[in-house]
């Protein structure tokens, strides 16, 4: 069972940084693709407005389907569709085409994050300890790949076309191998809670320790007992959404409007320009992979307290800079700040109930993606007002609000009926 356990997580790492190498080479071609359909910023902010709606209704879909079905069915067939559609926008010649590729990539996209988030409070919970962050860390890796894979090929004139079709097949592929390495369902009820190894002043994995309804699960609880919670999301799975809605918005800027920043803003080269997101996201790496031992030291509110705090410095250091190399500094920075802070709150929903960490995955990272929808929708408009670099002092803000709530995280005491419950099953 053991070695089972480390083939999942080996699994999990493959499609997390699957996805972000997905994602990363639509992200480094959207000048290159923007130029090409010749639309201007506002619009493109109302397209990347449709990749973020895909995702919502892809991750709602794919929440209850993955409690229902499992994790080990319902990743490989989101990360083939994310793939496939990654194509999509490098071969639209319109604005409506180019809408209704990133429907589609963000359906896929969305299926997949929150299947293999639900795959991953499974692996965390087996290994009794915070593993979440190293999972998003590899999404960071595959997008540090995208970004010096895309510079290259732009470098060298290929087309959006020509570079996301191998990146398709190669995805296609990718997720049909990695299938086998999955947990089986059966394994998120017999696995350990976490709470009491993992946890510290309140980290994400001991939130199941004690859920919101002040009760822990309890694998003997009748069937419509366990459908009453599922419908019921408790308050603080919702405030946890909105902290995710503000941070993804955040993290948003620097997937829509870092490389463009950098080109329009401070006139660097399109190969140049590519590097503000390798910036951002290998800070992102590296954050996440020391991420998960702060975590275990000082709890899941510190590394969302001060990372939030960090990250805002950092885009506001990135907004206000007049040189490229200074500019680069503040987006590894935000990338620096921010790295901790999803992960935190992925793993804090997915831990609050063993029955229902698909649907609570599902509502944190589903808000947090109208987030993203936010972003564009904010941003886009905003360039007729004022000049780009800017408008990002409105999510720097935000940043400033998580940090000052991030307290959410820490899990509430049992109340004491469930005390006396878990008293009498002992």
């Amino acid at each position: 069972m053991e070695r089972s356990l480390q083939y999942g997580r080996v699994a999990t790492f493959a499609y997390f940084a699957l996805n972000g190498f997905l994602l990363g080479m639509w992200i480094v071609h959207i000048p290159t693709i923007e130029q090409r359909t010749g639309i201007s910023h506002a619009v493109l902010g109302w397209l990347l407005l449709l990749l973020g709606l895909g995702a919502f209704a892809g991750m709602q879909l794919a929440g209850p389907l993955t409690d229902r079905l499992g994790a080990r069915t319902v990743v490989p067939l989101s990360a083939a569709l994310c793939s496939a559609a990654v194509v999509l926008p490098g071969l639209a010649g319109s604005a409506w085409a180019l809408a209704g590729a990133l429907l589609l990539l963000g359906l896929g996209n969305g299926c997949l994050d929150v299947s293999m988030n639900a795959h991953a409070v499974q692996v965390e919970r087996g290994y009794g300890r915070p593993v979440m962050s190293a999972f998003h860390a590899t999404f960071s890796i595959g997008g540090v790949l995208a970004a010096l894979i895309g510079a290259r090929t732009l470098s060298w004139g290929w087309s959006p076309a020509a570079t996301l079709g191998g990146v398709a097949l190669f995805g296609v592929v990718a997720a049909g191998a990695a299938t086998g390495g999955l947990l089986r369902p059966e394994r998120t009820a017999a696995g350990t809670d976490p709470a009491g190894a993992a946890s510290d002043a309140g980290t994400g994995a001991d939130a199941g320790a004690a859920s919101d309804a002040g009760r822990a699960p309890d694998a003997g609880r009748a069937p419509d007992a366990r459908a009453a919670r599922r419908a019921r999301t408790p308050r603080r799975i919702w405030f946890m959404a909105v902290l995710a809605l503000m941070l993804m918005l955040c993290e948003g800027v620097a997937n829509d409007w870092s490389v463009l920043h950098l080109k329009d803003v401070l006139d660097a080269p399109d190969a140049t320009a590519a590097f503000a997101y390798g910036a951002f996201s290998t800070a992102m790496t590296v954050g996440r992979f020391l991420a998960d031992r702060v975590a275990g030291r000082f709890g899941a509110v510190a590394v969302l307290r001060y990372g939030a705090a960090l990250g805002g410095i950092g885009l506001t250091v990135a907004a206000l800079s007049p040189w490229v190399p200074l500019a680069l500094v503040g987006w590894a920075v935000f990338g620096t700040g921010l790295s901790g802070c999803i992960p935190q709150l992925f793993s804090a929903a997915g831990h609050a109930d063993q029955d229902a960490a698909g649907v609570n995955v599902s509502r944190v990272a589903g808000l947090g993606y109208l987030g993203m929808l936010a972003g564009p929708a904010v941003i886009g408009p905003l360039t007729h007002l004022a000049p780009l670099n800017l408008t990002f002092l409105l999510p720097a803000a935000l940043c400033a609000v998580a940090a000052c709530t991030a307290t959410v995280l820490r899990a509430p005491a049992p109340a004491p009926a469930a005390v006396h419950a878990e008293a009498d099953a002992a």
